[in-house]
């Protein structure tokens, strides 16, 4: 710690991350799993985005949401997965003070991206289920890439809000936050500055996110809910349905844990399950997107099957 001039403060240069687990029997299990976890989130996102990329068949806004959905989902995992990974072989992990921040950023960003990529899909479900032949004016290039812009632009201004309020934090006390990674709530619970306004300030462009995006993804659906019950064909609306599938899977895993974590009062669940229902939307969801897009998508798994017989083919 580097003492402060004024008073009998001092100032936290680095933090210790406490984990999931003590035991060091669970450690190793977990080190296996979550390693695994990882590398299949890599793998599979990563997959997904080169198969978009040289796919003609898949040069369509959907997947163009999608490819940013899955780097979202690489940089959302990262951001935590690797240090709770060496969490679980060191004895005392320590991250500095600008490490914590960094980590902290990288949270919000992807996770802010990804709220309004999943509302950006939905709105590409609503006009091409609702308005076909409007869809390709109403979701030209232009439109898609001012949609993913909008999301990178409404994380950065995200983590702005969190910066803002990180650093007027100032810490005096115990340096050991209780989570696996630097949580805004954790820092805000070892400050010893006043956080009237510092905790509220995240929650609140947080919140703000999570309504703006559910609302987008909730008015969308309610229109092609109506418009699918409208139709007359048995295949069109088992068309309509499959498409909207795996899109509402993603979204139900997402929002259900972020409004676990966001939205229910701190009082309803224990910091242990806090760790966990964490785990599972910034851990486990980033691995099982792409298997959802991937298993339940006709296209992309007939675009998978021809690049693969190209590349057998020219052996």
């Amino acid at each position: 710690m580097d003492s402060l001039g004024a008073g009998n403060h001092t100032s936290l240069t680095e933090f210790i991350l406490l984990g999931l687990t003590r035991d060091p029997v669970l450690r190793v299990f977990l080190f296996i799993i979550i390693l695994c976890i990882y590398l299949v989130t890599i793998c599979g996102n990563l997959c997904t985005i080169l198969l978009i990329r040289v796919s003609t068949q898949l040069h369509h806004p959907m997947y163009f949401f999608l490819s940013h959905l899955a780097f979202a989902d690489m940089g959302y995992s990262s951001s935590v997965t690797p240090n709770m990974l060496v969490n679980f072989v060191v004895e005392r992990n320590t991250i500095s003070y600008l490490g914590c921040a960094i980590q902290l950023d990288s949270v919000v960003f992807f996770g802010s991206v990804e709220c309004f990529l999943l509302a950006s899909m939905a709105y590409d479900h609503f006009m091409a289920i609702c308005n076909p032949l409007l869809y390709s004016t109403k979701m030209s290039t232009q439109v898609c890439v001012l949609l993913v812009l909008v999301a990178y632009l409404g994380g950065f201004l995200n983590i702005c809000s969190f910066n803002l309020c990180f650093y007027s934090l100032f810490f005096c006390g115990t340096n050991k936050i209780n989570h696996f990674f630097c949580d805004f709530s954790p820092l805000v619970e070892l400050s010893c500055s006043d956080v009237s306004v510092s905790a509220v300030v995240p929650s609140f462009t947080a919140g703000a996110v999570i309504v703006f995006t559910v609302i987008v993804i909730a008015v969308s659906y309610i229109y092609i809910l109506i418009t699918i019950l409208k139709m007359r064909s048995t295949e069109g609306r088992h068309k309509a349905f499959s498409t909207c599938t795996s899109h509402l899977t993603t979204v139900t895993l997402f929002y259900g844990t972020i409004t676990f974590i966001h939205v229910l009062p701190k009082s309803m669940y224990s910091t242990d399950q806090n760790k966990v229902i964490s785990v599972f939307y910034m851990v486990v969801i980033p691995m099982l997107n792409p298997l959802i897009y991937s298993l339940r998508n006709n296209e992309i798994k007939g675009a998978l099957k021809r690049e693969l017989g190209r590349k057998i083919v020219s052996w």
